[in-house]
């Protein structure tokens, strides 16, 4: 079968160099090889995290980390922040888990802003909230700065925040933000296959983590501490990923953070002056569009250009590119086109150029 060059939001494309340094022959995962692979990215990924504290790595998704982070962290109460199909989750996942916990529910395409976060952590029910920085399914990019600075007033509230597709493709410095979990996957911004997450913890979660009893043991805080101070993992890890991982630091910082953080500015702008071209409207709130992909209005408000989005996506994959068509509700109602990872302003136009001949045979 041939390949469909995937520019959708997840998994995304991963270059040939990628899948090579994945391909190194295979180490002990407790020996000194693997220490020395785990000690040479650990500054980088410090680096890139703006933190003093241990990065962690977990074989899983990001969900593992997701619901390994309110496991460790909820004792009380917890404050879910809904906007879309991937937040609006993590309140079900909670009472899954049997936690008491609430949503603070907005409409997809809205953003959470720290007004209404603030009004409900005043009441001094919750000791812990989760976030999500860039809700995918709507394109929307929460004011997370805007955010954090409500620790400041709820110091004794824990803030998880899933940066799954922001990490690496914009600026966090978790120890500025002065939140206490960051989390993400490898399959979006990293450029990386599905199959391991990256998180650092606050030492306030650590202190909390270790008087919650019911923490379980995969994603227990307390033993990715333990184990990556003497760089090493709890459990047996993706040994393949992390030989990736070090790979795309690599390429990180050779092209320099910021030119990469200006990379995804400039190709995601791309896409939103082409669907401004063509008529379409965004889909989420003005201010607040993500800047890892764009979602697309399709009908889903009013205002802008309509097209048959299954037949658009069919032929993106006759040229050979695989575009979305929307997640959940949205579906057919809007579409998104992602720029994140590895893409360039020549990838973005050739992904355009072919979304231009498409637009031109609906």
């Amino acid at each position: 079968m041939d390949h469909l060059k995937l520019h959708i939001p997840g998994p995304v494309e991963v270059s040939d160099a990628t899948w090579k340094a994945m391909s190194a022959p295979m180490i002990g995962h407790r020996s000194s090889n693997f220490q020395d692979l785990y000690g040479k990215i650990q500054p980088q990924l410090q680096e890139l995290l703006g933190t003093e504290r241990l990065v962690y790595l977990s074989t899983s998704s990001a969900w593992g980390i997701m619901e390994g982070a309110i496991r460790n962290l909820v004792q009380r109460k917890l404050l879910c922040c809904m906007c879309g199909a991937f937040s609006d989750k993590w309140l079900d996942v909670a009472k899954r888990c049997d936690l008491v916990a609430e949503g603070l529910q907005v409409d997809w395409g809205s953003p959470i802003l720290p007004e209404a976060i603030d009004a409900k952590l005043a009441s001094g029910e919750f000791d812990t909230v989760t976030l999500a920085h860039n809700e995918t399914s709507t394109g929307l990019m929460n004011p997370l700065e805007k955010i954090a600075k409500l620790k400041e007033k709820y110091p004794e509230v824990m803030f998880i925040v899933d940066s799954v597709s922001s990490m690496t493709a914009v600026p966090l410095n978790f120890d500025t933000l002065g939140i206490d979990v960051l989390l993400a996957g490898t399959q979006k911004a990293w450029a990386l296959p599905p199959g391991l997450a990256v998180f650092v913890v606050s030492e306030a979660a650590m202190q909390r983590a270790a008087r919650n009893v019911s923490r379980g043991y995969y994603f227990d805080f307390h033993e990715f501490q333990k184990n990556a101070e003497k760089n090493m993992t709890p459990s047996t890890p993706s040994i393949p990923h992390i030989n990736g991982i070090s790979a795309k630091l690599d390429e990180f910082f050779t092209e320099g953070l910021e030119n990469r953080y200006a990379r995804h500015q400039k190709t995601n702008q791309m896409t939103r002056d082409w669907a401004a071209k063509h008529g379409f409207s965004m889909f989420p709130e003005a201010g607040y569009e993500s800047l890892t992909l764009t979602c697309i209005n399709n009908g889903a408000k009013e205002g802008g250009t309509v097209v048959d989005v299954p037949k658009l996506q069919g032929l993106m994959k006759e040229k050979g590119i695989l575009i979305d068509g929307g997640y959940g509700k949205l579906k057919g109602k809007a579409f998104r086109l992602s720029n994140m990872g590895d893409e360039t302003e020549e990838t973005m136009s050739d992904l355009i150029a072919k979304l231009d001949t498409s637009m031109a045979a609906l």
